[in-house]
């Protein structure tokens, strides 16, 4: 049984698409859902209700793979772990999660504990769970078509030959209409291999902080989803996508 953040109680409701409806029906879901946060109320004195956001990073457990570039899915729930005081200490559906709120926003962590590819069965049963729609999924995952620390926020895609997406997609009946975060880690150098490079751990020149690429890029990254959960796909993100396309042109 998972505990939320101390706070008056409130129902959570959105709208189901038909696609995701089946889904919850195929995994017998409850009707209600468990995550409660504090709410204000508006200026009429109505209780303000928001949907809750699960945001899950992709990486492999285990400290073998700590560091590593295939990692930095978890790199990232780890930064928004520190960054909103939220505590990964609970084991759910194969998954380590921790419950919180951005804002008034209530949000789920969770970081998979099967390996990368077989990421979609702690995802699937989540969102089945806590009847999270699919449009407040947001996978977080590394990207070799982008450079390092470029980030690359969009409402849905497809899994881009990137295993673990591809898991999950198959757990939410192939539906691929949920938000992702896309990581770059770069290609790999010369002839190196595809799997020693994404296994590889990042350089010290890209951990530094202030010049580093990774680093800087997981900082901006929490900023980005801190954008969304309270306003939504809008300008700001826009903005956000095409500075990360340029930040490291010159002009």
């Amino acid at each position: 049984m998972l505990f939320a953040v101390s706070a008056p109680n409130f129902c959570i409701s959105y709208p189901r698409s038909p696609n995701f409806t089946h889904f919850l029906r195929r995994h017998s879901v409850p009707t209600r859902l468990c995550i409660r946060a504090s709410l204000l109320e508006n200026n009429n004195g109505a209780k303000m209700e928001y949907t809750p956001w699960l945001i899950v990073g992709l990486g492999n457990p285990g400290n073998k793979y700590h560091g590593t570039r295939h990692n930095v899915g978890f790199e990232m729930i780890d930064s928004i772990s520190r960054a909103e005081g939220i505590v990964m200490n609970t084991i759910q559906s194969k998954a380590l999660i921790g419950i919180g709120s951005i804002g008034e926003v209530p949000i789920l962590l969770a970081k998979p504990q099967a390996y990368m590819n077989y990421s979609g069965e702690a995802v699937g049963p989540l969102a089945a769970h806590y009847q999270v729609p699919l449009r407040h999924i947001l996978l977080v995952y590394d990207d070799m078509s982008l450079p390092n620390g470029v980030l690359r926020l969009q409402p849905k895609g497809g899994h881009g030959h990137h295993n673990g997406v591809r898991s999950v997609m198959g757990h939410l009946d192939g539906c691929r209409g949920f938000p992702r975060l896309c990581i770059g880690i770069g290609n790999p150098p010369g002839t190196m291999d595809l799997k020693a490079f994404l296994l590889q751990k990042f350089s010290s020149v890209e951990r530094q902080q202030l010049s580093g690429q990774i680093d800087a890029g997981l900082e901006q990254g929490v900023e980005a989803v801190r954008s969304l959960m309270l306003h939504g796909f809008n300008q700001r993100i826009n903005t956000f996508n095409l500075g990360q396309k340029y930040k490291y042109h010159k002009v």
